[in-house]
């Protein structure tokens, strides 16, 4: 996982790289420069010979970064030209002495203008500019140092330059570090903003570069090294990060294959789904459990359901019907029914089809409150918990040790541990407890059921969707999957991890259950394997999103269905690992 950074963070990680590391400033603007060049050179083919690029700065770092970039693509035989909004008269340290050195150099363009606090101006630049004839056009004009809305003349540029892509798909633009019009601290966006196609930003990435709806307007995103010693950066308190491929890899090499495993040593994954009119979620949750590559799958569901769900299931997932109420939900009486298949399950998935019923909602909470594995909750299930109760994520009362955070037996929670919520930040008196790693329970909502486990229909309340699932699973002691646009995982010790992959394909019916038949069965791994289970979580949704992403460039959008997703878990898992 990658540390998302603040903009303050990023000055503290560059300023203590000079002071404590003497690798001076100049040296990291270089840097950056270079892994640009890389990026745009690699986009170009393998070679910027001949390719008419224009470099549009600032008057700022990010501006001399521009420069050093300009005078770079121009050693490359690259036809680069500079405008510069400002003179280089008024620009300072290391900015200038690399405008300096752009213009040295013979055969490159650069033109100075100066733009006025309306967009008056905004006529002679369009007349005297090559953005709309150039191949790739760079943007280095602000960066992270931005804090407003651009207005005048920077508005009515950006609006021109995005205005001319829209009708012309052209030219490719990159931005430097975050495209110039973003807080890079805000996921929203306040005003105009360069759309670029691919962003390469610096050390670490920054809010505005990975939550949407910002984030659009980055493009592929880039995060290079420029030299900042890593320790740097997992010194400074952001709790916000980044999902890699590389959390993936580590988790499928955790959990390989040996010569001595079987179907016991692979976990089992128990899910609890369907209902009359649903059965076809108990299907598509149970066969994606199977492909995870956990070792034994077992699908409870109404009786009357039995038979369908059978059928349609791949031969390898066992089918058991249960009691059920007159509306065709599964009952609370088949709570005594599953006892067997409790006792033995590695993981536990409910919701997925269950329907909603006031027995069902009995069956759900004994589920929920005598759990000894992780349980994963989605669907019906999490409208059944609503509004969520702190008692059910497992903050318990336990034995006094004298140790913060000692794990205890799983119970049912005591009045007294329900009443009593968990200090600011998720800390915990000497008395309170969490239940154990291997009993998480994992909600997977979507937003309109995150809403409802908050108890309100007030859109406000997950604005800030970083913050609401901190905030809720650091009170409740839950591993939060909070789906949508980027999907984010919460966990109780104030961690939130963004997702980066998956596409908008994935909010078609079917996906949520495919997600949580996923989640269930790396869980079952995990337990068997003594995996972290939060970092287990990281990973089924990385590689999910993933199998997402490769059925969308095999399908389409308007094509890809969930039984497509799964079945692209082959390939996921291929490329993370590659075999």
């Amino acid at each position: 996982m990658q540390k998302v950074l603040t903009a303050a963070e990023m000055r503290e990680v560059d300023r203590l790289t000079t002071e404590k590391y003497g690798i001076p400033s100049i040296i990291l603007m270089e840097n950056a420069a270079h892994a640009v060049a890389r990026v745009i050179t690699e986009k170009l083919g393998g070679s910027v010979k001949g390719k008419s690029i224009l470099v549009l700065c600032g008057k700022g770092n990010n501006g001399g970064d521009g420069a050093a970039l300009a005078r770079l693509l121009f050693e490359n035989e690259a036809d680069v030209s500079v405008d510069l909004f400002g003179r280089i008269s008024e620009i300072n340290g290391d900015a200038r002495m690399n405008f300096e050195r752009l213009i040295s150099l013979k055969g490159v363009t650069l033109k100075e203008f100066r733009p006025e606090i309306d967009d008056h101006g905004v006529d002679e630049w369009m007349d005297n500019s090559d953005y709309d004839v150039v191949e790739v056009l760079v943007d280095a004009l602000f960066g992270t140092g931005l804090t407003r809305k651009l207005d005048g003349f920077f508005e009515a540029q950006v609006n021109i330059l995005n205005d001319w892509k829209l009708k012309h798909s052209s030219p490719f633009v990159v931005s430097v570090d975050i495209p110039s019009g973003l807080d890079a601290d805000e996921q929203d966006s306040v005003g105009g903003q360069i759309r670029a196609d691919t962003t390469v930003t610096f050390t670490a990435p920054k809010a505005a570069n990975i939550l949407p709806p910002a984030s659009n307007s980055n493009g592929e995103l880039f995060i290079t090294d420029i030299g900042s010693p890593p320790q740097l950066v997992d010194e400074q308190p952001s709790q916000l990060y980044l999902a890699e491929r590389s959390d993936a890899a580590e988790w499928l090499s955790q959990t390989k294959f040996s010569s001595d495993s079987y179907k016991n040593k692979r976990g089992h994954a128990l899910l609890i789904a369907g209902s009359e009119n649903y059965s076809g979620a108990a299907v598509l949750a149970g066969n994606a459990a199977m492909r995870s590559g956990v070792g034994l799958v077992t699908v409870v569901t109404p009786k009357s359901s039995k038979e369908s769900i059978a059928a349609r299931t791949l031969p390898e997932v066992m089918v058991r019907g249960v009691a059920e109420t007159e509306n065709g939900s599964i009952s609370e009486a088949a709570f005594d029914d599953i006892a067997d298949l409790l006792e033995k399950a590695d993981s536990v998935a409910v919701g997925c089809g269950l329907s909603q019923d006031e027995s069902t909602k009995d069956f759900v909470r004994k589920i929920v409150a005598n759990r000894r594995q992780p349980t994963v909750v989605d669907a019906d299930a999490l409208n059944l918990l609503s509004p969520f109760e702190t008692s059910l994520g497992g903050w318990q009362t336990g034995i006094d040790t004298g140790k913060e955070n000692h794990p205890v037996a799983p119970t049912t929670p005591s009045a007294e541990a329900a009443a009593t919520p968990p200090q600011t930040g998720g800390e915990l008196s000497p008395t309170r407890s969490l239940r154990k790693d291997e009993s998480f329970l994992i909600l997977t909502p979507h937003e309109g059921e995150f809403m409802r486990l908050l108890g309100t229909d007030n859109k406000d309340a997950i604005k800030d969707r970083v913050a609401a699932v901190r905030e809720f699973s650091q009170t409740h002691n839950v591993i939060l999957v909070l789906k949508g646009e980027r999907v984010l995982i919460g966990e109780p010790g104030g961690k939130v991890v963004v997702n980066p992959t998956g596409n908008a394909g994935l909010g078609k019916a079917g996906n949520g259950d495919t997600l949580t038949g996923i989640i269930a069965g790396f869980a079952a791994q995990a337990v068997q394997m003594k995996i972290d289970m939060f970092e287990t979580v990281v990973a089924a949704v990385y590689l999910a999103g993933l199998a997402g992403d490769i059925a969308e460039k095999k399908y389409g959008k308007r094509v890809m269905t969930a039984s497509d997703v799964r079945e692209c878990m082959t390939e996921a898992f291929e490329q993370v690992v590659g075999n």
